[in-house]
């Protein structure tokens, strides 16, 4: 499910389940949790890195999961959230492919994100019937101003790696080949240098959207829980299972 390996004061975290495209099911998340949780208190740790194995950083929700019924999460979308906007280090997203929902709007909880050249990005929440999720209705407008967050959080269109780097939502695009090492290189930069000035300087780069981040998190899931099973979502379900285009016409 995950891969998690600590060189160099840089913890290594990989979503593992490329054959689901590294799809966010609840376990995942509590997982991935529990990985922030940990290393924000292991001063072995300055650095985190997140990314993907095999083709893709993350396909987002994990739909089948859902639809066949999972087991209680401990944590959840909530707790994972939680977890990302508290962590007191620098946190780097390496997005190695395809990135979807929550693999998409995760960039912008990261302090700095890296695409790979191939990678493309998709926040679908609009045609699903829902909204955006991952505090990405603050963060997203910060980053890459107020019409470019609206095109791609509203339209559920396609976004390319370089397109992500020119709007903000990512630092720099590297070729796919030998990817992790270049973010690597970054990630080690960060490692050599004191935990306590890091911590420091990031407590103050945050200090003014903490709370406006989390207010959005906790916005966002209240009105995820109005629109799912609405008629749009019943109907973006099915033509999902179905494999077929949703029709929205009457909606």
């Amino acid at each position: 499910m995950l891969i998690s390996e600590t060189n160099n004061h840089v913890r290594l975290v990989t979503l593992n389940r490329p054959d689901a495209l590294n799809a966010f099911s609840l376990a995942v998340m509590d997982a991935l949790c529990e990985e922030f949780l940990a290393a924000a208190k292991d001063d072995a740790v300055k650095v985190l890195v997140l990314t993907g194995a095999g083709r893709a950083f993350s396909a987002g929700a994990d739909l089948k999961a859902k639809a066949a019924g999972e087991a209680p999460a401990k944590h959840g979308l909530q707790g994972l959230l939680d977890s990302m906007i508290a962590f007191p280090k620098p946190f780097i997203v390496a997005a190695n492919g395809l990135g979807v929902g929550i693999g998409c709007t995760i960039l912008g909880q990261a302090d700095m994100a890296f695409v790979a050249e191939s990678s493309r990005f998709r926040c679908p929440f609009s045609a699903l019937g829902i909204t955006a999720e991952a505090g990405s209705t603050y963060t997203f407008p910060q980053l890459l101003g107020h019409q470019q967050a609206s095109w791609i959080l509203l339209s559920a269109e396609w976004v390319s790696a370089a397109d992500c780097v020119a709007a903000g939502l990512a630092l720099k695009v590297y070729p796919d080949e030998g990817f992790i090492d270049q973010v690597m290189e970054h990630a080690n930069v960060l490692a050599k240098l004191p935990l306590a000035s890091l911590m420091q300087t990031k407590a103050l780069m945050m200090a003014p959207h903490r709370e406006a981040v989390s207010k959005a998190v906790l916005d966002e899931n209240a009105a995820l829980d109005t629109l799912r099973g609405a008629p749009a979502n019943q109907e973006a379900m099915n033509a999902f299972m179905a494999k077929r285009d949703a029709d929205f016409s009457n909606f």
